[in-house]
């Protein structure tokens, strides 16, 4: 009698007396293990062989020209899934908008001026130092206050 063995699947990992007919039998019988391997197969299959992607991939077009409102009719009778889903596409929006605004400041962030380095948050890019002159959008010449010219306006002529 051969010796038992775990299964590889992640979910099972039971032990099974595999099949003496079967070389290097990794998996056990039961249905949501095969399907497992199944998987990993395809997977690896996938990955090493262009035919079989190719294949694949043309099923996959064939498919969507003969079901083409598949996709619209499953969102109708499923509307739970379109607020999970829209949930979930909010979420990714923002996190997007964090990365393609690396460079933009916000208006919270502009409260004083300075000496500031500009840092990127994904890309690896050495910092740099920009000098920050702010100008608030209330800014009218005539309100600023600033030390007085020893050149009196008369005197421009």
């Amino acid at each position: 009698m051969n010796a038992k063995i775990q299964c590889a699947a992640p979910p099972c990992g039971r032990l099974f007396n595999p099949n003496p007919r079967v070389k290097n039998q990794r998996y056990c019988g039961e249905k949501a293990c095969q399907r497992a391997r199944k998987r990993e197969w395809q997977k690896q299959k996938l990955a090493v062989d262009p035919d079989y992607r190719a294949n694949q991939r043309d099923c996959q077009i064939d498919w969507h020209r003969q079901h083409p409102d598949y996709y619209r009719e499953y969102r109708q009778e499923n509307p739970r899934y379109c607020e999970r889903n829209s949930l979930l596409q909010s979420c990714r929006n923002a996190k997007a908008r964090v990365i393609a605004t690396m460079d933009a400041l916000k208006p919270a962030q502009l409260n004083k001026p300075g000496a500031f380095y500009l840092l990127p948050l994904i890309a690896t890019m050495d910092a740099s130092a920009q000098k920050v002159i702010l100008i608030p959008i209330a800014y009218h010449p005539s309100r600023v206050i600033a030390k007085e010219d020893s050149i009196a306006p008369s005197d421009l002529g």
